[in-house]
């Protein structure tokens, strides 16, 4: 009797208590393979460590990685609750390509109804971008800022290859600017949609595992 592969296992990674609290509340059904949801904890920098330190576990060869969590709009009309799909995440290190971001567009749709998914590059950044600063990424063609997404992608590629992908809720918009980014307050429609995206992500995972043709 043939013995299948094990499935690959899947890393979603966040950066904030209240971003790992929604999606460790969501429902989990529906995942090919095991998930592990790592809350890596604010900046480029913890998002660096906590990835290569996770990644550097054997169990996790060849995972498939995704960044989530908020992120700030940066192009006008752009509303809190609406979705980013980056086709690839920036910084001062360099560019990471994301994989298969035409199904995770497809299925987000499917799975979150009414929402506005956008597509573009997603930059990263070491603080809370504001006023001018934000004006100043949106003419470089990136469409949304965190500081997280950067960092986890281009530290998991640097520890293996591995398909990688980024997806964000945008919590803060040009016309709709939080105190503080990670606040809830003004954000709840975005804590409900990161909720709601899981079965998105499993979509995306399952279809990495189907032989090519």
């Amino acid at each position: 009797m043939s013995t299948q592969p094990d499935p690959a296992p899947l890393l979603i990674a966040c950066a904030l208590g209240i971003e790992h609290l929604a999606l460790r509340t969501s429902e989990r059904g529906g995942a090919d393979g095991p998930v592990t949801i790592l809350r890596t904890g604010m900046g480029p920098k913890a998002a660096e460590r906590s990835v290569t330190r996770v990644l550097a576990d054997p169990a996790l060869a060849g995972a498939a990685v995704l960044a989530t969590g908020f992120c700030a709009g940066l192009a006008p009309g752009m509303h809190p609750g609406d979705l980013v799909v980056a086709e690839e995440t920036r910084d001062p290190r360099g560019t990471t390509e994301c994989v298969a971001t035409e199904l995770l567009v497809k299925e987000l749709v499917r799975v979150v109804p009414g929402r506005t998914v956008h597509t573009g590059p997603l930059t990263g950044s070491d603080h809370v971008v504001r006023g001018q600063e934000r004006s100043d990424l949106l003419a470089t063609g990136a469409i949304a800022v965190d500081m997280e997404s950067a960092a986890t992608l281009l530290s998991a590629v640097r520890a293996g290859e591995r398909p990688v992908a980024a997806v964000r809720v945008v919590v803060d918009a040009p016309e709709h600017e939080l105190v503080r980014i990670g606040t809830v307050r003004g954000g709840i429609s975005a804590f409900r949609v990161l909720r709601s995206v899981l079965p998105a992500f499993f979509e995306w995972h399952r279809s990495l595992l189907l032989p090519r043709r």
